[in-house]
C-alpha cells in the first residue's frame, strides 16, 4: 500500500501532516537531520560528521495504529519488520500497534546513508537507518508525552508510556496514542531527544512475526506481477539473440493482426509488442519477422573468455592491496604453492521476473514497481521523457527477490519508452518471461583468479599474491566507485580480508566485454571468498597444520572473526570421529563489519555423488534486531549459495547465452537442502547487514569437505554432481 507524499514540505526538523490510513486519520511525523554521525565504519569513517537528508516519518492514526513509511524496499529480506522493531521500541508502541508503507521516491527525503541516493542494497539498509529510526521514534514519544502532560496538566517526568498507553500514576489517567496524536502534531519540535538505553529494550532483540507475513499469504501483497490498473495495455519486447546485435529491419505484419494487439513499436533495446494482455503479446512476439544486424555483437564461447583471462593474468594488475614485500617473502619460502580458479556468469533468478508499469502523460511519468534504486529510475526516466526527476513518479511495491537484478535500469528505462512510444495515456506493463530475464544480460561477472602462497619453516603463511581478472560492475553502472583503477566490489574478499600475513599482494584486473553485468548479492565476495578459503584448506593441508588451528593463529588481532570461527566449530563438533563416507569443511568471511563462519557436513554415497546434509551457521551482526530474521536469512542464503555452488551457470557458445529457464539454470531443488543451524553472537555493536555472507561461505565450506573426503581440489565452479 502506498501513499503519496506532500511535496511541498518545509525544510523544518519535523513536518507535520494528516493523511488517511485506511477509515481513520492519522497525524504524520517527519524528521529531516542535516548532519549525523555514522556509526558504521563501513558506511564513513569513524567519528565523521556525514551530510545526509534522510527521513523516517511515522503516521499515529486515530485508530491508534502506528505506521511506519519505509524509505527501502522490502525483497523478502525483512527490512518492514526490523525497521518497524526499532520504531515501535523508542515509542513503547505495541507489535500490533506497526504498519507498514512504502515511501514515494523523493531523494531529498529519503536519501540512503551515505550514498546520496534513495535506493535499497548491499545489506545496508538497516545499517544506515538504525539512529535514524532511533531518533524519530524517540522524539515521536516525547512529542506524545509531552501532549499529555499539557492535556492533563501535570509534569512530564511524571508521565509513562508502556505498551502503547500513556499514563499518569499518581491520577489514574491514561490514554491511547490514537487519542493524543491529533494535539501532539501542534507540539514544537524537540531540540534534542534521548534515545532508550539498550539494557531498557523490550522488543528489540525478541523474535517477532514479520509484518508482511499476513499479506503475503492471505494474497493482499502486491507485487508488480499482480498489479491491473484501468485501461493497462501489456508489452513484451523482442530483444538481439546475441549482445551487440540491433535491429536492422522488421516486419510486423502478423503481429499487428494478432488477436489482442494494439501496437508494435520500435524502441531503443528492440522491438516492443503491446496488446491488451500477456497471452496475446506474447504470441504476437513471436509473429515478428525481424533481421539482426550482428556485424558488432558477441560471439565469444566462456570458454574463450577464460582462455583470455588466463593470458591477462600473466601480466601484472592494478594493486588493490600491498603490505610488506612478496618478493622478498617468497624467494625465501620453504614453500611454495600455486593455484588458479574459474567462476561462471551467473543470473540473479528472482522469483519474479522483472517487469514495470509506466503511464507518461504530458509532463508527467508514473511508475509502479519493485524499484531498487528509486532516484536513477527517477533520474534515467525524466531523461527519457524530456521533464525533470521530480516529474517522475514511483510506487514502490514489493519484490518477489532480486538478489540486485532491479538494480539496472535496463527494463524501467525499457518500459518508459514503450509507453513513450505508444504515446495514450494509459499505464503500460512491460513484461520480461523468465527467458528473458535470463537471456537479457546483467549477470555476476565470468572471473579468474591465480594465487600464491608462501609458508616458511613453521608452516606459517609468511606471503600472499592474489590476482583477479573480471569485467568491473562500478566502471558499468558508477565509474565514480572506481577509485585510482580499483573497483573495490571487484576485490571484496580478496583485498579486505582480515587473517594476519605479513607480506600480501592483491592485484585486479578489469577487461571490458559487451556482456552485461551488474552487482549479485554478495558482489565480488561470492567468487573472492571461495577462492580464498578452499586455497586456505589447501595451505594448511600442506603445512600439516589443523584447518580450523590455521586460521585462528592468523585471526590472533581479529577476535570477532575469531570468536565466530570458534563457534561454528564449537557447535559442529569439530574435531570429533565422523562415520565413513562423511566429512566437515570450514570457511569464514566478513563483510561490512558482519562476521561469518559456517561448517559443512558432507556425505559420499556408493554412487560418489553426495549430498550436504548440515551446515552449521555463526554469525555476528552486531545488536540483533530479529533474531528470527537473521536466522531466515542464514538460511536463504545458505540454499542461495549452494545454489550457485552446485548447479548455477550462465555460459556462452558462439555470442548465445544456453541456459534459458530453470530446467537449464539448475537451481538448487528442495530436496538438496541441508539443515541449518544458525547461532547468533549477542553484540552491542552497531545492528549491521545479514543478508550476503552465507552465499559466499557455504560453496567453499562444501568444498573443504570435499576435499577431506575425496582429497580433489575444487578450482572451478559449479562443482560437479560426483566426486
Amino acid at each position: 500500500m502506498n501513499k503519496a507524499t506532500p511535496k511541498n514540505l518545509s525544510r523544518r526538523s519535523f513536518l507535520f501532516g494528516t493523511v488517511a490510513v485506511g477509515a481513520g486519520v492519522t497525524v504524520g511525523t517527519y524528521l529531516y537531520r542535516r548532519k549525523a554521525i555514522v556509526a558504521n565504519p563501513d558506511l564513513a569513517p569513524a567519528g565523521a560528521a556525514v551530510e545526509w537528508d534522510p527521513q523516517a516519518f511515522v503516521h499515529v492514526g486515530s485508530d491508534n495504529s502506528v505506521t511506519l513509511i519505509c524509505k527501502h524496499t522490502e525483497m523478502g529480506q525483512g527490512i518492514y519488520t526490523g525497521m518497524a522493531t526499532v520504531v515501535a521500541e523508542e515509542m513503547d508502541a505495541t507489535w500490533e500497534q506497526m504498519r507498514i508503507e512504502t515511501a514515494p521516491a523523493d531523494v531529498e527525503l529519503y536519501s540512503h546513508i551515505p550514498w546520496e541516493e534513495q535506493a535499497t542494497g548491499g545489506s545496508s539498509s538497516l545499517t544506515n537507518s538504525y539512529e535514524q529510526l532511533r531518533q524519530v521514534g524517540a522524539a515521536t514519544r516525547q512529542m506524545l508525552i509531552k501532549t499529555a502532560s499539557e492535556t492533563w496538566n501535570v509534569p512530564a517526568s511524571e508521565i509513562t508510556v508502556s505498551g502503547g498507553v500513556i499514563g499518569h500514576s499518581p491520577s489514574s489517567r491514561s490514554a491511547s496514542f490514537g487519542e493524543l496524536a491529533d494535539a501532539a502534531a501542534r507540539q514544537p519540535v524537540p531540540e534534542t531527544v534521548t534515545p532508550k538505553s539498550r539494557e531498557n529494550y523490550t522488543l528489540v532483540g525478541v523474535d517477532r512475526p514479520r509484518l508482511d507475513i499476513e499479506s503475503k499469504t492471505n494474497g493482499q501483497a502486491q507485487f508488480t506481477q499482480d498489479l491491473k490498473l484501468p485501461g493497462m495495455l501489456t508489452a513484451v519486447v523482442a530483444h538481439a539473440p546475441r549482445f551487440g546485435g540491433v535491429v536492422k529491419s522488421f516486419d510486423d505484419t502478423k503481429a499487428r493482426a494478432a488477436t489482442g494487439v494494439v501496437d508494435v513499436v520500435a524502441v531503443p533495446s528492440g522491438i516492443a509488442v503491446i496488446a491488451r494482455d500477456f497471452w496475446s503479446a506474447l504470441q504476437a512476439r513471436d509473429l515478428l519477422s525481424i533481421e539482426w544486424d550482428e556485424s558488432n555483437a558477441f560471439k565469444q564461447s566462456s570458454a574463450d573468455i577464460v582462455k583470455q583471462y588466463k593470458a591477462i593474468a600473466d601480466t601484472p594488475g592494478t594493486v588493490a592491496r600491498e603490505e610488506g614485500s612478496i618478493a622478498d617473502a617468497f624467494s625465501t619460502a620453504t614453500k611454495v604453492l600455486e593455484t588458479e580458479f574459474e567462476f561462471p556468469f551467473l543470473a540473479h533468478a528472482p522469483s519474479e521476473p522483472l517487469n514495470c508499469v509506466v503511464r507518461v502523460s504530458g509532463d508527467k511519468c508514473e511508475f509502479w514497481n519493485a524499484a531498487q534504486l528509486q532516484t536513477v529510475d527517477q533520474h534515467v526516466a525524466a531523461e527519457i521523457v524530456g521533464i525533470a526527476p521530480e516529474q517522475v513518479e514511483i510506487h514502490t511495491l514489493m519484490a518477489g527477490g532480486a538478489y540486485g537484478r532491479r538494480g539496472c535500469n535496463d527494463y524501467t528505462s525499457e518500459a518508459v519508452h514503450v509507453a513513450l512510444a505508444l504515446g495514450a495515456d494509459v499505464p503500460v506493463k512491460l513484461m520480461w518471461t523468465r527467458e528473458d530475464t535470463m537471456r537479457a544480460g546483467q549477470y555476476r561477472p565470468l572471473n579468474y583468479h591465480r594465487l600464491r602462497a608462501g609458508l616458511n619453516d613453521d608452516g606459517e603463511l609468511v606471503a600472499w599474491h592474489h590476482r583477479l581478472v573480471g569485467q568491473s560492475i562500478a566502471g558499468l553502472h558508477s565509474p565514480a566507485w572506481v577509485v585510482d583503477g580499483i573497483d573495490s566490489m571487484s576485490v571484496h574478499g580478496a583485498h579486505d580480508w582480515l587473517y594476519g600475513v605479513p607480506n600480501i599482494r592483491v592485484e585486479s584486473h578489469s577487461p571490458e566485454l559487451p556482456v552485461p553485468v551488474l552487482w549479485y548479492r554478495g558482489v565480488g565476495s561470492t567468487h573472492t571468498v571461495f577462492a580464498v578459503e578452499t586455497f586456505i584448506d589447501e595451505i594448511a593441508a600442506s603445512a600439516g597444520i589443523e584447518p580450523l588451528e590455521f586460521r585462528l593463529h592468523m585471526l590472533k588481532d581479529q577476535p570477532r572473526m575469531a570468536n565466530v570461527a570458534r563457534l561454528a566449530a564449537e557447535q559442529a563438533g569439530w574435531g570429533s570421529t565422523m562415520s565413513s563416507g562423511r566429512a566437515r569443511g570450514l570457511a569464514i568471511c566478513q563483510q561490512r563489519s558482519t562476521f561469518l563462519a559456517q561448517v559443512a557436513e558432507v556425505s559420499l554415497h556408493d554412487d560418489n555423488s553426495f549430498s550436504v546434509d548440515r551446515v552449521i551457521t555463526a554469525v555476528d551482526c552486531g545488536l540483533t534486531i530479529n533474531p528470527d530474521v537473521v536466522r531466515a536469512q542464514m538460511e536463504g542464503g545458505t540454499g542461495f549459495g549452494l545454489s550457485s555452488a552446485l548447479g548455477d551457470e550462465i555460459s556462452f557458445e558462439d555470442g548465445y547465452v544456453q541456459q534459458s529457464n530453470f530446467d537449464t539454470y539448475k537451481l538448487l531443488r528442495i530436496d538438496q537442502m541441508p539443515v541449518v543451524e544458525v547461532h547468533i553472537i549477542p553484540s552491542d555493536e552497531h545492528p549491521t547487514g545479514v543478508g550476503e555472507l552465507a552465499p559466499m561461505t557455504v560453496g567453499p565450506a562444501v568444498a573443504n569437505a570435499l576435499r577431506a573426503l575425496s582429497g580433489q581440489r575444487y578450482h572451478k565452479l559449479p562443482i560437479p554432481p560426483l566426486i
